[in-house]
């Protein structure tokens, strides 16, 4: 029974929005948007104060400043004005950045929100500008310069195995770079620029593509985006070679006996010099100024050697020296 009260009174609540015709709802629709809009029109006639974001744009000579952060694009004010302007605004529909110029390099890197006062009343189109919200902005702005700069190779790069080695200069095309960007950025790049070849082992002659990397690509530009490394790599021989060392300074009268009586040079050359090679012109002394008496030995010295001899060692470091 309670139910039946219940649904009897919700009937009675949804007859008047019931349809006597088939054009009831759309008429009531019709309606509704039509209030709608003479509300919204009217309520967008009145004025009202409120806070908002506001484009602003940095006007600045680019051939002799350039940004080195990314600067501000808008501030928070308060403005009053009409609801039609207000809306314009909001969708930035026609809004007329306000611009700040920058004559030359700041001495400071901020600006207060007072001092943007004057640019903002000159853009904001039909509105009052009541207060500025962002109490500073800021930026920081270099002088633009270019520097030219010679390309050399890493010295500190190890380009070959120990069976091979690099012969010649190496050839850098280009032989030199031009930055463009901030001044502070590009003092901080080395000069002269050095390249590092890809991670590879040449083992025979090469040219190859290095990529120029370095900092900061998104503010310094550079004429040249790859340089061509050209680097004349040949081939190792190891060989063996057993010398008479010489003794030098050796007290008058002294009879010496040396353990081991000869030394081994272990050395490579270049595959091609071989046969060039002048293998008698090697020349070890142990020169008896130098004797060691704690140990009795003598350090044997290379100081002769063929041309195109490469990673000599010497074998045995210390030789021992006995008086008869």
């Amino acid at each position: 029974m309670a139910l039946e009260g219940v649904k009897n009174i919700a009937l009675w609540f949804m007859r008047p929005f019931q349809p006597r015709t088939k054009q009831y709802w759309r008429v009531v629709l019709l309606c509704f948007m039509a209030a709608s809009t003479f509300w919204l029109l009217n309520a967008l006639n009145k004025s009202y104060s409120t806070q908002t974001s506001y484009p602003i744009r940095f006007v600045y000579d680019e051939n002799e400043l350039v940004p080195i952060k990314p600067l501000p694009q808008e501030i928070a004010i308060n403005v009053t004005g009409k609801g039609w302007k207000l809306l314009r605004k909001s969708l930035r529909v026609e809004v007329q950045p306000a611009e700040i110029y920058i004559r030359d390099l700041p001495r400071n890197n901020y600006l207060l929100g007072s001092a943007l006062r004057p640019s903002l009343v000159n853009a904001l189109d039909g509105l009052q500008l009541n207060f500025v919200v962002t109490d500073t902005i800021y930026f920081d702005f270099d002088p633009k310069v270019q520097k030219r700069m010679a390309l050399r190779l890493d010295p500190s790069q190890k380009l070959t195995d120990n069976q091979h080695a690099v012969v010649g200069r190496v050839q850098i095309s280009p032989d030199s770079i031009t930055f463009t960007g901030p001044a502070s950025l590009i003092d901080s790049l080395p000069d002269p620029f050095l390249l590092r070849l890809p991670e590879q082992t040449l083992t025979e002659p090469s040219k190859v593509p290095v990529p120029i990397n370095y900092n900061y690509k998104s503010l310094v530009e550079a004429d040249v985006e790859e340089a061509q490394v050209t680097v004349n790599v040949k081939s190792l021989v190891s060989e063996e070679r057993q010398v008479l060392p010489e003794l030098v300074n050796v007290p008058e009268g002294a009879s010496l006996t040396l353990r081991p009586p000869i030394v081994v040079l272990r050395y490579q050359v270049l595959q091609d010099s071989m046969s060039l090679l002048n293998r008698s012109a090697f020349k070890v002394v142990l020169n008896y100024n130098r004797f060691n008496p704690i140990d009795s030995t003598l350090v044997p010295e290379l100081v002769q050697q063929p041309r195109g001899i490469r990673n000599v060692q010497v074998w045995p470091n210390r030789v021992r020296v006995s008086r008869r």
